[in-house]
């Protein structure tokens, strides 16, 4: 498996802070369409669905889950859009 890349190693960021499901994976789905293929999504939420409900939105649309850092409260996820 991949390391988790490092805060602000992004080459976009989402702070959903606040939101609740399914909110997030909405938000993150519309990101990730807009993005190319290879970028990296980095994302931070406060509801801690997303630590499930991130890995299986990857694997529905066909991108790669590289995990989380748990920071308190606060899940900071990382996606990379499309597969390696």
């Amino acid at each position: 498996m991949d390391p988790i890349p490092n805060q602000g190693s992004g080459d976009k960021y989402l702070d959903l802070t606040g939101l609740l499901c399914p909110i997030p994976v909405v938000k993150v789905s519309e990101c990730l369409s807009d993005m190319g293929d290879g970028k990296l999504l980095e994302v931070i939420a406060d509801d801690q669905g997303v630590k499930a409900d991130f890995p299986a939105l990857c694997t529905s649309i066909g991108c790669k889950w590289l995990g989380f850092v748990q920071e308190g409260r606060i899940v900071r996820a990382f996606i990379r859009k499309g597969r390696e």
